[in-house]
């Protein structure tokens, strides 16, 4: 499948900004699952100090605001051709061990409701089996909803809310199969809608590596493995190490931030 992706993240400031800088996840790079055709990372109001490939192998550009700059705004777009590999991406490795994603995060740390759930894991006869299962009961006891969490809020928390968004979903996720014994990470990316090209946000789904499998996509809010219909930004442990963009500023500026995201076939 062919997707068009066009993702505009604009930063608008009550005053001047002495300085500030963006760390950029924006450029997806090829993947079992996914060719990019073309890509463009355009920037007004700033420019790229600096590109590389941070330690999970994602392209990060860092982005500064121009002096006295009252608006940032960072556009990402381009073309990528994806396939269904019905969720597994498959023994593909970088340079962070396996062992790095079973450690837990500040935000992933299992509490007492996770690793109860996590205990369903072993019940199954197959470890795929069991990480769906984990799927399906996350989204049970945590249904999709905008507004009870935000951008902190852990996945202990989350799951003692009983709501949440893919974010929350996608840490509760890693928490448990983390407890569960088995490596997990956090990805990022996009999702075509049917019949939806504006969106809100960019997506968020889980990775958990099976033996003999290698690396198994679960995206917990829609109770499905990442298809032809996703594409991948950018992975880490949790939420942050993936995010697409996150930085810092100097001065006492508030600052107001939005996003537009179109993709379609």
């Amino acid at each position: 499948m062919q997707l068009r992706i066009t993702h505009t993240t604009q930063y608008d400031y009550d005053e001047p900004v002495h300085y500030a800088l963006q760390k950029v996840r924006l450029r997806p790079t090829d993947w079992p699952v996914q060719e990019i055709a073309e890509w463009d990372l355009a920037i007004e109001g700033g420019r790229i100090e600096a590109s590389y490939r941070d330690h999970y192998g994602n392209h990060t550009d860092l982005v500064s605001t121009d002096p006295g700059a009252t608006t940032l705004r960072i556009t990402a777009s381009g073309t990528a051709i994806t396939k269904d590999g019905s969720g597994v991406l498959g023994r593909v490795y970088g340079r962070a061990p396996l062992w790095h994603f079973r450690q837990p995060t500040p935000v992933t740390l299992p509490g007492k409701r996770i690793a109860k759930l996590a205990e369903q894991v072993a019940r199954h006869e197959t470890t795929l089996e069991g990480l769906h299962a984990l799927s399906a009961a996350i989204l049970t006891a945590a249904p999709y909803e905008l507004g009870p969490t935000n951008a902190d809020t852990t996945a202990e928390e989350a799951l003692g809310i009983g709501r949440g968004v893919c974010q929350d979903h996608t840490h509760i996720f890693i928490a448990a199969a983390r407890a569960a014994g088995f490596p997990a990470r956090y990805v990022s990316g996009y999702l075509m809608l049917n019949e939806q090209v504006d969106q809100d946000a960019s997506h968020a789904w889980a990775e958990a590596h099976v033996d003999g499998l290698g690396w198994v996509g679960f995206d917990v809010s829609n109770g499905v493995s990442p298809d032809e219909k996703y594409v991948r930004i950018a992975m880490g442990r949790d939420a942050r190490g993936a995010a697409p963009v996150s930085g810092m500023r100097l001065g006492s500026s508030d600052e107001a931030m939005i996003v537009s995201l179109q993709v379609q076939q």
